[in-house]
């Protein structure tokens, strides 16, 4: 049965004529209002690209973005472009949100990514690794190498290369082996000395070992050879009484999107376990090379592997960068950015007397709101869970898990809960892309332990991050709450910029509590006091609010929205904020990744900022604020504005309301907006320009800083009352 409790934003279902005639309007805006999505996320990955090209930031660093530019290109060829090359297939693609063919924007892909590779490629060679090898780490090739080091590395290259390598011959009794996605190879040409024919080999980089062989180390000073050129140069240890005649790297991208047809299935783990199985073999999508390969070899690959040449990306060597992740464990802090550590929450601190912080009692006394990672995760998060599992007070813990790491001290608890005998749910997102495989095996292993883990709502994708304990109290039960904008990840918590409440409140508890039993039932039909839910109610909540400060604009009210997420592409509720903006409402966007809003537009969006802010942590955190006349309405939650956030998974925001922690969210957002903030600004066109430097050329301040300096001001403040 629906609950028709009208949500919390002041208005009510009297309100829905206007409301629909207000989106009726949508056809009177201009049909070019919106920004290509995938070369909006390629613009995005620009901005990653421009972290590591900037002189001013330590050079492992800019190693570290020019690592994270490969690992985002590369996931967004498996899962983007494989997922429209898929629907063109099978007859299924429709054009892009701004009208494009399937095909050409396969094309205008290609082209921008193409530019993209070699400025990534170029950044490495003229810019980047000169600058770590002033710092004095270095990267040479073996042909520079003295013959001592030569001896060295050939030892180290018979006792630890030689043993795992794997030389495919492809002749008529050998087919072209199985080229797995991601993998670095080498395309070897050799002539048999007995025949006189020439043959083709493939030879697979084994991925276990160091991508980068130390050479050797002098005090701080460092050189590198990459291990293909290594193994390049050994070829003949492969291939005994054949001659070498050509060899290049080359790397192969594959289609690794998932499709799980849930409601045709009666076991999801298992059609999970199968497609994961099938997607190792999914289709070819890119091949990189390095530009100086044949014509002949490249013929064969691209012939052997049924690709086209508009998929071939012909890069200067080396390939996968990925490896530069490598060069953070290097003990050069000075080459690293300043260390910012995380503190303790202000609410969960030790007492006078340095006893251990009762975590519950903190939250009796009043919402918390903790932002990580300036704010620490273990002694929030994972305490609370922790102290949860060990009290004998708590009967019952219930948990969405959408990604977490697999020594993971969440697990852990939840596991100790159920051996303490009290009742445990664990609702663990097993679709979560590219965590599958990790999720299923903590999902058997919590079952094990006798937590109940369901798996979600057919259909839909269970994203929101919440945790509900209920405790016993002088004969009565207390609902203590966690609601956050990330994952329950003790690794990723430490470089992702989070928000996190904890809540006593009555009305939240209730609100989780029928949400969790949803969620382990059938559907999510209610609506809810302190949360947005989505599928059902996410979107138009945020519609209604965004019409409440249209409204109030044009009756001469003081109006504004602020909203912080990853991605900015669901159409209504952009429509809605150019409405907004045309009745004069300041609209300020604040958007890590895609933004189809086209902002600076007369007429249109005017009133309608957008920023972007990236730099050592990632910003995740989602925030919703909205003036309301004066009553501030701000949500935080785990929802970007996307289709399918929307639309096919179940997401939360909860609305934040002690007046501290507004204040404490608009002054985040006031830093973030500010001229005097680096950060990108898009403009019209979909162009992002990076403003980083004052007039005088100066650095202008960095948000990340100003908000570790202000969190540890606050800590300060508190100890000298």
């Amino acid at each position: 049965m629906i609950d028709h409790e009208v949500l919390d934003t002041g208005l009510g279902d009297e309100d829905d004529d206007d409301f629909d005639s207000a989106a009726a309007a949508d056809d009177l805006l201009p049909i070019d209002r919106f920004l290509d999505r995938e070369l909006s996320w390629l613009a995005f990955n620009q901005r990653v690209l421009e972290l590591a090209e900037d002189p001013g930031l330590p050079p492992l660093e800019r190693a570290n973005f020019l690592a994270i530019f490969a690992s985002n290109l590369d996931e967004f060829f498996m899962v983007r472009v494989a997922g429209l090359k898929r629907r063109i297939v099978t007859g299924l693609a429709v054009p892009t949100n701004i009208g494009t063919s399937p095909e050409d924007a396969l094309a205008d892909i290609s082209e921008e990514a193409h530019r993209l590779q070699l400025r990534h490629a170029d950044a490495w060679s003229r810019l980047v690794a000169p600058a770590l090898a002033e710092a004095g780490v270095e990267f040479v090739s073996f042909a520079s190498l003295g013959d001592d080091e030569r001896s060295r590395l050939s030892e180290y290259f018979h006792d630890q290369v030689f043993p795992v390598l794997m030389p495919l011959a492809v002749d008529p009794a050998h087919p072209f082996p199985y080229i797995s996605g991601l993998s670095l190879n080498l395309a070897i040409r050799i002539r048999n000395a007995r025949t006189g024919r020439q043959e083709f080999a493939r030879l697979k980089v084994p991925p276990m070992l160091p991508r980068f062989v130390e050479i050797s180390r002098e005090g701080e000073r460092v050189r590198y050879l990459a291990l293909e050129d290594l193994i390049a140069n050994h070829l003949g240890d492969l291939f005994p009484g054949m001659e070498v005649l050509d060899h290049h790297a080359f790397r192969l991208t594959r289609n690794e999107d998932m499709v799980i047809e849930e409601d045709e299935t009666e076991n999801l783990i298992q059609a999970l376990e199968a497609e994961l199985m099938r997607r190792r073999f999914g289709p070819p999508i890119r091949l990189e090379v390095t530009e100086d390969m044949d014509e002949l070899t490249l013929k064969l690959l691209i012939s052997e592997l049924d690709i086209t040449e508009q998929e071939v990306y012909r890069i200067p060597a080396p390939l996968d960068l990925r490896g530069l992740f490598g060069l953070s464990r290097l003990n050069r802090p000075e080459l690293k950015y300043k260390p910012h550590l995380p503190t303790t929450a202000i609410a969960f601190q030790p007492g006078d007397n340095n006893e251990r912080s009762d975590i519950f009692s903190a939250i009796r006394s009043g919402d918390v709101l903790v932002h990580h990672p300036y704010e620490s995760f273990a002694t929030s998060v994972q305490a609370f869970l922790d102290q949860a599992a060990k009290d004998p007070q708590v009967l019952a813990i219930k948990q969405t898990l959408y990604r977490t790491s697999g020594d993971s001290p969440i697990i852990q608890s939840l596991i100790d809960a159920a051996e303490a005998g009290k009742q445990v749910l664990a609702l663990v997102e097993v679709k979560a892309r590219f965590d599958e495989a990790a999720n299923i095996v903590w999902a058997r292993k919590l079952e094990k332990a006798g937590v109940h883990v369901v798996y979600g709502l057919v259909g839909l994708k269970t994203h929101c991050k919440l945790a509900l304990v209920i405790r016993e109290e002088e004969g009565t039960l207390r609902s203590y709450c966690h609601i956050g904008t990330g994952n329950y990840n003790p690794k990723t918590s430490r470089i992702y910029e989070d928000y996190a409440l904890f809540t006593a409140d009555e009305q939240v508890g209730r609100d989780l509590t029928r949400l969790f039993n949803e969620l382990s039932g059938y559907a999510i039909e209610k609506k809810f006091k302190r949360l947005l839910v989505a599928p059902l109610h996410l979107r138009k909540g945020l519609l209604r609010l965004i019409e409440t400060e249209r409204r109030n604009a044009v009756e001469g009210k003081p109006a504004r929205i602020r909203i912080k997420v990853n991605s900015m592409v669901d159409e209504q509720i952009i429509d809605a904020l150019y409405r907004a903006s045309q009745a004069g409402v300041p609209v300020e966007i604040w958007v890590r990744g895609i933004c189809s809003i086209r902002p600076g537009v007369p007429g249109l969006s005017e009133n309608i900022t957008v920023r972007s802010i990236l730099g050592r942590y990632l910003e995740h955190s989602r925030i919703f604020a909205f003036h309301n006349g004066g009553d501030e309405q701000i949500y935080i939650g785990s929802a970007d504005m996307m289709h399918r956030n929307l639309d096919r998974r179940v997401e939360a925001l909860v609305r934040v309301t002690d007046p501290t922690h507004l204040s404490q969210l608009m002054t985040f957002f006031d830093l973030a907006m500010s001229d005097a903030t680096s950060s990108w600004w898009l403009d019209q066109t979909g162009t992002w320009v990076r403003h980083h430097l004052d007039e005088h050329g100066n650095q202008l301040a960095d948000l990340q800083d100003l908000t570790m300096t202000d969190v540890q001001s606050r800590r300060r403040a508190r100890a000298t009352r």
